[in-house]
């Protein structure tokens, strides 16, 4: 039986209290839960997920179980592994070694080193300190709507969402330029104006005395919203950013991992490669474990001068989970059904949105793609009915998410087991609940 099909047994209400308000009495009021009427998931199966009421939902929304929930390659490998020994990383173990070989297999050079961590935010933090250790600066390029993790360093860089820290005198922000829809000529002009902020944010670290240590990024501006930058823009900042002693950061949290099917890694897609790379739970397909990956030279130097090690970053069960993604993405070849699914999306997609005015682009690529929605009447972001048309979704079986710097973009990240039949069921729902929402016919 599959998820898809069978149903499951509940046990109803908690005697004295609902798990909501249970869960408010010990995680508090504060954390924040998707949803209006927020949902309980009991279960899942490859890209279905399924609530305690017993109902199944098609799962677009959620990229951290990479290859699906419950993949049994990867719930075997832990299980295997939990019955032989989990351990300090102080200790030598054959699979720690074999999971760092094969992933660092997959970065083009110099990028041969890796430092395992527990999450994507531990592996940005980690990228930053070596930066700021190598370059003996401390400012640090950002966009001005981003989101790379919840340290106290990180939250000095949050431009995306409401922290108390203020951001940092050592911050500096871009505006991402976005060239979807853009003429050629209009697009070198985008590009100009966004090079020149660059520069700008440049001098101004140097002036202020800080200096440049690094520009962290999502090689795909995921948080941002999707955006398609102007061709050569990733290179020159690239260029900018090592011209002033700083270095390259790509935050491959989102992106990484065959997301946007036509490369391994985001930062790819452009013609050049970061100096440190960061990963997060997706390694893992949820298990906990991330990383930063870099080149021989960064990490000598900073083994050098630091006594560095982390107690169960991974570990050998982390190690077990994520070798079995690898091969998992390998013995069923989705690194290419990724690339070839996503075409298809796109096109169906991009068919939606032909002469719908309220439909103004079709962001992504690959298996993370997305809507921008905007008002009928003057063409301005509509983050209202974008959120409707998500808890619409949700009531016919899709999760899905929203995001950008008004929050009216559709997000779509499936698992990468996605199918040609889930893809139709998740499109066929889309349009009802575009039309039911108004914007379709």
């Amino acid at each position: 039986m599959t998820l898809e099909t069978t149903a499951i047994q509940t046990t109803g209400a908690p005697p004295e209290h609902s798990l909501l308000e249970r869960r408010g009495r010990t995680l508090g009021s504060h954390s924040p839960l998707f949803y209006t009427e927020p949902l309980e998931i009991v279960e899942g199966e490859g890209v279905w997920v399924r609530d305690a009421a017993g109902k199944t939902y098609l799962d677009v929304y959620n990229n951290v179980p990479h290859v699906g929930h419950s993949n049994p390659a990867v719930r075997e490998a832990i299980a295997a592994q939990l019955l032989k020994v989990n351990l300090h990383t102080r200790y030598l173990h054959s699979r720690v070694v074999e999971y760092a070989e094969k992933l660092l297999a997959t970065f083009d050079e110099p990028l041969d080193r890796v430092f395992f961590t527990n999450s994507g935010s531990e592996a940005n933090e980690l990228a930053l300190r070596i930066a700021r250790q190598h370059t003996g600066n401390t400012g640090i390029l950002i966009s001005d709507h981003s989101y790379h993790g919840n340290t106290t360093t990180l939250a000095e860089l949050t431009t995306a969402l409401r922290v108390k820290e203020p951001l940092g005198p050592h911050v500096r922000t871009l505006t991402i330029p976005d060239a979807y829809g853009l003429t050629s000529a209009k697009e070198k002009r985008l590009l100009a104006q966004g090079l020149t902020e660059v520069d700008a944010a440049i001098a101004s670290l140097e002036v202020s005395g800080h200096g440049l240590s690094a520009i962290l990024f999502d090689p795909i501006f995921s948080t941002e919203g999707l955006l398609k930058t102007p061709r050569g823009y990733i290179e020159a900042v690239a260029e900018r950013v090592h011209a002033a002693g700083g270095l390259v950061v790509a935050d491959e949290v989102q992106s990484g991992f065959g997301r946007i099917g036509a490369h391994m890694w985001g930062h790819q897609a452009y013609g050049t490669t970061p100096d440190l790379v960061t990963l997060g739970k997706p390694m893992g397909n949820g298990h906990p474990v991330g990383a930063t990956v870099t080149s021989a030279a960064l990490m000598d130097e900073f083994g050098e001068n630091n006594t560095y090690f982390n107690t169960f970053a991974g570990n050998p069960v982390s190690a077990s989970a994520a070798l079995a993604v690898l091969q998992v993405m390998e013995d069923h070849n989705l690194l290419d059904s990724t690339r070839r699914l996503g075409r298809f999306i796109n096109r169906e997609l991009r068919a939606l949105a032909l002469g719908n005015p309220r439909i103004k682009s079709v962001r992504g690529t690959g298996l993370f793609f997305g809507l921008e929605i905007v008002r009928p009447t003057d063409s301005e972001p509509d983050p209202e009915t974008t959120k409707a048309i998500v808890e619409d979704l949700r009531n016919r079986g899709v999760l899905i998410g929203r995001i950008g710097r008004h929050d009216n973009v559709l997000k779509m990240r499936p698992p990468i087991v996605f199918e040609r039949q889930h893809a139709e069921i998740m499109l066929d729902r889309v349009r009802l609940a575009l039309e039911a929402q108004g914007v379709a016919d």
